[in-house]
């Protein structure tokens, strides 16, 4: 049964107290529920009083170490919204109690790449909730939590704040689908039917593309993804499966593969059920190097993309949420308090559990 998800409307906000309650990632693994001051915002920031936080598949990589983007002590969390509580001296185009999301991805505006519209590559770009030998950015498990107003945006107020941190996913999904540039008639191969997967699924059915192939281990999801509009779902360990694409593809393979988990036989996968002058868009990014089938992507003439965060899909994204053209109720596991969130993490990370997303409120 899914959790019924509110539809809570800005009200007036006072200046919050010295202090807050944050979910602190203190060692590997380990997590206290902490008290630490109230981040104060910059001339150019907003201080966001978070009213939900999805809990992110790199959240839990990183959590226990393995990723190295999460060292202790960090506030992790990345895909929220809130209300804004208080502004900068020098922005002028928000206001207090306004609903508000906000990019994972901090840019500065100003590098060669931002300039040039492509904020994703930003030279100076720091992870919301990440930390590593670079950089540390507090994140959003927490009451609150200070962003540039410039990575902001609007949340309609129709859209539940559950719902509205999903913005983030969605729009990654939505540049990754952006990427490969969806023709009319063109089949499409999903390897991974995790988060990403589903909304990759969803954000390709959008596109008009209306014959979508769904590859996974797990049964549960690829029943959900057939749900939400994948047209044929196979398990990745048949022994027939590169026969069974063809077959499904009218004997040629896909015109289009989006690969969403990141691994060297996934990978593989995708390569060889791409057809010949096929695309492939490499979005999943679980293991640092992979074994690379260099010669299948030669010889067969594919274009091969990398699909890196988000790069100005938030409105879009935001959109579709609203108008329920992305069904990311579907997607929604659980929705637990703050202070719960230690033992989320445990079960997440265990991964013995059907779960998908789960998102933490401030208690």
């Amino acid at each position: 049964m899914l959790p019924a998800l509110s539809k809570q409307r800005p009200g007036r906000y006072h200046l919050p107290l010295p202090s807050m309650k944050a979910l602190e990632l203190t060692d590997a693994s380990a997590f206290e529920l902490v008290d630490r001051p109230v981040p104060e915002p910059g001339p150019d920031d907003l201080l966001i009083a978070v009213k939900a936080c999805g809990i992110c598949g790199s959240d839990i990589h990183g959590m226990d170490g393995s990723s190295g983007r999460r060292i202790p002590p960090i506030i992790m969390g990345h895909e929220a919204s809130g209300v804004v509580a208080q502004c900068g001296a020098d922005v002028t185009d928000w206001g207090e109690g306004d609903r508000a999301t906000f990019d994972s991805t901090i840019y500065c505006g100003v590098c060669d790449y931002c300039r040039s519209g492509h904020v994703n590559l930003c030279e100076n770009r720091e992870v919301l909730g990440v930390s590593t030998p670079d950089f540390s950015r507090p994140g959003a498990f927490a009451e609150y939590v200070v962003v540039p107003a410039r990575i902001c945006h609007r949340v309609p107020d129709a859209v539940p704040f559950e719902e509205a941190a999903f913005a983030e996913p969605v729009s990654v999904a939505l540049h990754a689908v952006n990427r490969v540039d969806i023709q009319s008639g063109d089949c499409a191969v999903v390897v991974g039917a995790g988060l990403i997967g589903l909304l990759v699924i969803q954000a390709l059915k959008r596109e008009c593309c209306d014959n979508i192939i769904a590859i996974d281990l797990a049964d549960d999801r690829l029943e959900l993804a057939l749900e939400l509009g994948a047209s044929n779902a196979l398990r990745s360990d048949r022994e027939d499966l590169l026969d069974e694409i063809r077959r499904l593809t009218y004997g040629q393979g896909a015109d289009v593969v989006m690969e969403v988990v990141g691994v060297s036989p996934t990978v593989q996968i995708a390569i060889e059920a791409a057809r010949k002058g096929g695309r492939v868009c490499l979005v999943g990014n679980l293991a640092p190097n992979i074994d690379f089938p260099l010669q299948s992507v030669v010889t067969r003439e594919l274009d091969v993309v990398g699909s890196c965060a988000i790069n100005g899909e938030y409105p879009e994204a935001l959109e579709a949420i609203a108008a329920g053209e992305i069904n990311v109720r579907a997607l929604t596991s659980r929705v637990a308090p703050l202070s719960e969130g230690a033992s989320w993490f445990a079960r997440l990370h265990d991964g013995r559990e059907p779960l998908l997303k789960v998102i933490l409120q401030p208690d």
